[in-house]
């Protein structure tokens, strides 16, 4: 089963001045080296500030793209990894070494297989084709 790890802080969240954030680096970039030691992690990044990024509204037609900050956020999507384990309680393992701090916090959701949908539909059909095209095909996980 794959798993996202997704960063969160509060919205206006900054780095108490007293944590050296070469620490912080080391801190995570160890936490990365042990996935990819165990065999568990697919894919993983940071994200820039939300002042660089965008929100696309689809309230309105056509949608409303508004410029990031977003003041009505209570918390912030920082970063994420993709993780592959045999069970849930893996993944909550693995959650529970990420280096976060105070404030922040790390929700795990499960990422749904291709298999999960109908598989007369024929855009599910394409999935399987996108991905062997795109060279991301993966086998079926029991």
């Amino acid at each position: 089963m794959r798993y996202m790890l997704i960063m969160r802080t509060p919205a206006g969240f900054e780095m108490p001045e007293d944590v050296d954030f070469t620490e912080v680096v080391n801190a995570m970039g160890a936490f990365n080296e042990s996935l990819i030691k165990a065999g568990v992690l697919l894919a993983g990044d940071g994200l820039a500030p939300p002042e660089e990024g965008f929100v696309v509204d689809f309230d309105s037609t056509p949608p409303v793209v508004t410029d990031g900050p977003y003041t009505e956020a209570k918390e912030l999507f920082n970063g994420f990894w993709i993780i592959q384990t045999s069970t849930k309680e893996e993944a909550a393992e693995w959650a529970k070494r990420c280096p976060l701090g105070p404030g922040m916090r790390l929700e795990v959701r499960r990422v749904t297989e291709t298999e999960e949908f109908d598989q007369d539909n024929e855009y599910i059909q394409k999935e399987y084709e996108w991905r062997e095209q795109l060279g991301t095909d993966r086998p079926v996980q029991g």
